[in-house]
């Protein structure tokens, strides 16, 4: 395995599907309803933003957890723990994703650079939410959620109802799909004494939590539509996305959790994409051609 493959697996590269396209769906409401001019630089830019963030918010819990991921049975083929990558050099790697970001952000705007730290403090700060908080998979929705409304920011400058409504959105469905994924790790977390729903409250519960959070990422899909007066194209998408969320919990069930790596990956970049997609064309659709 080449070096720059090395890296690739460390951070999972082919998850960034999950953050992509609503990072560009912001960018889109910003220049469609937000007013903004397209720009190739800023469009660059904010992919850095995007890829560098998740470069360094992935790689940086590959080596919080080493130690833990070692323990695991799920995971200690992982690459710090089967000793692909050393703890050094995934933490330069961190640290030169983390000041690619700064970077970007500043090539952006002053707003983007003076909350680049805080957007830090949330995509790297949640690697030890494990350690004292169930909660923490809305930290990791959180740190998704900054993909849109960054993005939007990046053109505008300013804060807008939209993409702040699209990021709530982002956030309770990665809540919601990371309760599914931490199915998988309920005895070792309550044996290991770490913080998850599903340690704390068991998997039928922790799933009844994902099935509610995921039912308010559709309200929110919804009056999304509603606030941005959208066609018939988002409303597609707003159906498959749906539909894509109710499949995942049709396939995980408290007896069964041999597909969530299924559910965890096929069924949420496809809703990511669809959703994301059937937006922008909607966007743009209604600006150009009505």
């Amino acid at each position: 395995m080449t070096r720059i493959a090395k890296y690739f697996s460390l951070v999972k590269f082919e998850h960034t599907l999950f953050a992509l396209p609503f990072s560009l769906a912001g960018f889109s409401l910003a220049l469609t309803r937000g007013n903004a001019t397209f720009s190739w630089t800023a469009l660059v830019f904010v992919l850095m933003c995007m890829v560098s963030a998740r470069n360094a918010a992935m790689a940086f819990n590959r080596w919080a957890d080493r130690d833990i991921d070692l323990i695991n049975p799920r995971t200690r083929k992982r690459d710090l723990p089967a000793g692909k990558i050393s703890a050094a050099s995934a933490f330069r790697f961190v640290l030169l994703n983390v000041l690619i970001f700064i970077f970007s952000a500043w090539m952006l705007n002053p707003l983007c650079f003076y909350l680049s730290p805080l957007a830090l403090i949330v995509i790297l700060g949640y690697s030890y939410t494990k350690r004292f908080t169930h909660l923490s998979h809305f930290v990791l929705g959180l740190g998704l959620a900054i993909a849109p409304t960054g993005a939007y920011l990046a053109l505008t400058g300013v804060f807008d109802l939209l993409p702040v409504l699209l990021s709530f959105l982002v956030l309770c469905w990665t809540g919601g799909f990371d309760i599914i994924y931490s199915l998988q790790d309920e005895a070792f977390d309550k044996e290991n004494k770490l913080c998850s729903l599903p340690s704390w409250l068991g998997v039928r519960r922790a799933l009844m939590i994902s099935s509610v959070v995921h039912i308010l990422s559709i309200i929110l899909a919804v009056m999304l539509g509603l606030a941005g007066n959208f066609g018939i194209l988002y409303w597609l998408g707003t159906a498959g996305f749906c539909g894509m969320l109710i499949w995942q919990h049709l396939i995980v069930r408290p007896d069964d959790l041999s597909r969530v790596e299924e559910a965890f990956f096929n069924g949420n970049s496809v809703a990511s994409a669809l959703f994301s997609c059937c937006m922008m064309a909607d966007l743009f659709a209604g600006k150009y051609f009505f």
